[in-house]
């Protein structure tokens, strides 16, 4: 029965572990075929024609740059859960001492690394109860990575689509200052320059807001799973490393 419970906890941790890739995969490819449609409807190429200071152009690169990294992010994340998911099958198996006395023995990854400088904690301070706070701290970071970058790109895509939002209406009000309203031919230019200055205002600030929302959607889910193996460390040191090396000690 205990044997069951167990294959039924790693079972359900592996799939939490990888659902991070799962999830992006889905996200992006719900997100590839809206891009399809609205390319096969014109409304992609009308965005990218429309704006002329290409800041429309600038912020979808920037976007797909971002989903790169937030992939290998997500690969690298799935990779340190699978890494905790075995430490712990490691560890909870009979003779964990033995696992301990050997950490040698253990996978390569951050959680591992944490375990390791847990033993060689243990090791250089007398007998008594092993303070990992400062350790888990690390880890945390560690974990953490570059994963502040998401939330960088998504204030800059805001950003950027308010930059265009203000040339847009900077387009837009400059003929109003030469504007002769007896002169038919040049009220007929300034209406097509305040148009065009209109659109760079509103693609610009659609492409901003949507990238940014998309951006914090991808790195919301990332930030989740980086806490799952955060979590699953905590619970794997606290309920069966430091237990034995107090004991041992």
């Amino acid at each position: 029965m205990s044997t069951t419970a167990s294959a039924d906890i790693l079972s359900s941790a592996e799939t939490s572990e990888r659902s991070v890739l799962l999830l992006w995969m889905i996200f992006t490819g719900l997100s590839v075929f809206a891009v399809v449609v609205l390319w096969r409807y014109g409304l992609l190429h009308l965005i990218v024609v429309s704006d002329r200071t290409y800041i429309s152009s600038v912020i979808g690169v920037l976007y797909i740059l971002t989903c790169f990294h937030c992939f290998w992010r997500s690969r690298a994340i799935a990779r340190e859960g699978e890494i905790t998911r075995r430490c712990r099958a490691l560890l909870s198996a009979p003779g964990e001492l033995r696992g301990l006395d050997d950490v040698r023995a253990l996978p390569g990854g951050l959680v591992p690394d944490h375990i390791r400088n847990l033993v060689m904690k243990a090791q250089a301070q007398p007998a008594g109860r092993i303070d990992q706070t400062l350790l888990l701290r690390s880890l945390a970071d560690r974990l953490r990575g570059s994963n502040g970058f998401g939330a960088f790109v998504s204030d800059t895509l805001m950003k950027l689509g308010l930059l265009g939002t203000i040339i847009g209406f900077i387009i837009m009000l400059a003929p109003i200052a030469t504007l002769d309203a007896a002169d038919k031919a040049a009220m007929k230019s300034s209406m097509g320059l305040m148009s065009d200055g209109m659109a760079v205002a509103m693609y610009t600030t659609l492409a901003g807001l949507i990238g940014s929302i998309l951006v914090k959607i991808q790195y919301y889910m990332l930030d989740a799973a980086t806490q799952r193996v955060f979590s699953d460390a905590v619970m794997l040191t606290e309920t069966h490393v430091t237990p034995a090396l107090e004991r041992k000690s």
